[in-house]
């Protein structure tokens, strides 16, 4: 194995097991322990304090005698208004070693309680993946687009639907054939992000989606497509996930044989 080799899957390591500590943070996707959907009727979720409801002016939550919630730094009591959540926003309310996230998803209010001591994290052994190998790192071309595309994708959550702005296609060949990826806005400002299924996908990988980060395009539009990188998404772990899945024109008609593979929390057909 050469230098270049040996650096090439100690980087891919390093940031694989970062990715799964993230995933199974005391409050991350692992901890949560139910998707709830509040209504105009108020109602109480066993797995959080208060009794909750939503309608224009957003969330609300009354505490009984007894509990309490911190937000923001404060601790409130009795009755707390969360307000008008912004589409993908969130506020994280503390309960004791718990948190209460509320949030808007698809344009719907969330209450997603997240417990640190919920079996699918305290148990979590890591993601399958399969062995880095740099033939999966393909050179493409991204083409930005007139003006952003709103576009409308399907969601983990029957009936749920997301709406992204895709800035740009991207085009890449893979063993001689020419594909393509719309891509969407990724985390860092200028960066992509792609969710794309293939001829693995409920094979070896996870069937719904796999997501992938790519850096900001050069000048001349050029960018990696790094698949070795490709991961899940919260949904291939928990049905508490409101993903989005991929636009249609991203499934893939070759078998991307790099990335994670399907999770062991979802049972025998992980490889």
């Amino acid at each position: 194995m050469s230098l270049d080799t040996d650096t090439f899957t100690a980087d891919w390591e390093a940031w694989h097991l970062q990715k799964d500590a993230l995933l199974a943070h005391e409050h991350g996707f692992l901890a949560v322990t139910g998707l709830h959907w509040p209504t105009s009727d108020p109602q109480r979720f066993p797995d959080a304090p208060g009794t909750w409801s939503t309608g224009p002016n957003g969330v609300t939550v009354m505490l009984d005698e007894g509990e309490e919630l911190v937000v923001d730094g404060t601790t409130v009591r009795g009755r707390h208004a969360f307000g008008v959540i912004p589409e993908r926003g969130g506020v994280n309310a503390v309960w004791g070693d718990a948190v209460i996230e509320v949030a808007k998803r698809g344009g719907h209010d969330v209450i997603r309680p997240r417990h640190p001591r919920h079996p699918l994290r305290t148990s979590f052994t890591g993601t399958p993946a399969y062995a880095p190998d740099p033939r999966w790192v393909i050179t493409g071309t991204y083409i930005p687009f007139p003006e952003p595309q709103p576009t409308t994708v399907g969601a983990a959550v029957e009936g749920l639907q997301h709406v992204y702005d895709a800035p740009g296609r991207i085009r890449f060949v893979i063993d001689g054939r020419d594909l393509g990826l719309t891509a969407f806005n990724g985390h860092a400002p200028g960066s992509l992000m792609v969710l794309f299924t293939d001829a693995t996908s409920g094979v070896t990988t996870y069937a719904a989606n796999r997501s992938l980060q790519i850096d900001a395009p050069a000048p001349d539009g050029t960018v990696v497509l790094d698949f070795n990188r490709a991961t899940n998404l919260p949904c291939a772990y928990t049905d508490f996930a409101t993903c989005p899945l991929p636009p249609s024109e991203n499934r893939l008609p070759v078998a991307i044989e790099a990335g994670e593979k399907i999770p062991h929390e979802r049972g025998p057909a992980a490889r």
